[in-house]
């Protein structure tokens, strides 16, 4: 498996991870828009993910529920601002549980001699926020869904 760069500096409003996937670039791309794609790879093993909207196209809206093993639901959603197939996604991103902590989220993705680097760019309102989503453990979540995003890939 391939390393997940992390990396949030002191003093920024903003998380950056790096990946590469030995996967086409429009398979990568199409793994993060495609709603039969999403549960088998998106979050934590602990939880099953539910796509309840998925429009990847400039305004269009997703919404993702997540459940854990004794049934507590937790949900995101956000507001698609770019989507340039197979090149970035740009959106908002939202935990409902804390809907006053929206960030903008950018991915990019570029091939790379028959693999792709996908760069997860996100941007909080405050560093307060940024700070939270760390302590939250963050980081472990993000690491382990792009595990699972590389198993998937490989299937």
């Amino acid at each position: 498996m391939s390393k997940t760069e992390f990396i949030a500096e002191p003093g920024k409003q903003e998380i950056v991870m790096i990946r590469s996937f030995a996967a086409p670039r429009a398979k990568v791309f199409g793994a993060h828009v495609d709603p039969l794609a999403i549960p088998k790879w998106w979050g934590p093993r602990i939880v099953t993910t539910v796509v309840d909207k998925l429009d990847a196209r400039h305004g269009g809206l997703w919404r993702f529920i997540q459940r854990d093993p004794s049934g507590n639901e937790y949900a995101f959603r956000g507001v698609f601002h770019e989507s340039r197939a197979p090149e970035r996604l740009v959106r908002t991103f939202e935990f409902e549980m804390m809907p006053e902590h929206v960030l903008l989220e950018t991915v990019d993705f570029e091939e790379t001699g028959g693999a792709t680097k996908v760069t997860t760019r996100s941007v909080f309102q405050t560093l307060a926020a940024r700070d939270g989503m760390l302590q939250s453990g963050a980081e472990g979540g993000a690491v382990e869904t792009w595990d699972r995003l590389e198993e998937f890939l490989k299937a």
